[in-house]
């Protein structure tokens, strides 16, 4: 298996790696992120494993952090959005004092969900997988889905956007089902 290394990041190419999603409370998920600075084949094939893995998962939305490599990529697959989305180095430029209240879990805390109010409407800037900058405006789940995974960048779980209590509460009964 050939490796490359992003920002100190390394990553692995075999076609048939199998990537493993972690699980909450791995201190790797409060990890911030380093920014994509190579845009190659290797880029798209890691890519394309990350998107495997959270469709198997299941989920909506994964980022690289999710499989303990501290890489701004993230990848999303909504009808919202047309699809699976890929993005490196998302960031959000402008966001709505209009919220949105919308239930939130994670790959790596599989069947705890509660709920999480953030803007309704946001534009980010990123880069695609070929390296070519973009912007992009979201708004209702999609804008959720990307403020949650854009936490994720930068070491923030979502449990940290829920009240102390809220919190506790779905630790304790995640804990005892998982």
């Amino acid at each position: 298996m050939s490796c490359r290394y992003y920002e100190g990041v390394t990553i692995g190419t075999a076609i048939t790696m199998t990537l493993t999603i972690l699980r909450y409370p791995d201190p790797r998920l409060a990890m911030p992120c380093a920014p994509v600075t190579r845009f190659d084949g290797e880029l798209k094939s890691f890519a394309d494993q990350l998107y495997d893995a959270m469709r198997a998962a299941p989920g909506v939305g994964i980022t690289a952090a999710h499989v303990g490599h501290a890489l701004r990529l993230v990848i999303l697959d909504l009808p919202d959005l047309g699809g699976r989305r890929d993005y490196a180095n998302p960031r959000i430029t402008w966001s709505s004092h209009d919220t949105i209240s919308h239930e939130e879990g994670s790959v790596s805390m599989p069947g705890a969900i509660d709920t999480v109010v953030r803007p309704r409407e946001i534009t980010i800037e990123y880069t695609d997988l070929n390296g070519k900058p973009q912007t992009e405006r979201m708004q209702g789940f999609a804008a959720v889905c990307m403020q949650h995974e854009i936490d994720q960048l930068d070491g923030v779980f979502w449990l940290q956007r829920l009240s102390r209590l809220r919190r506790d509460r779905v630790v304790k009964k995640w804990l005892k089902t998982s």
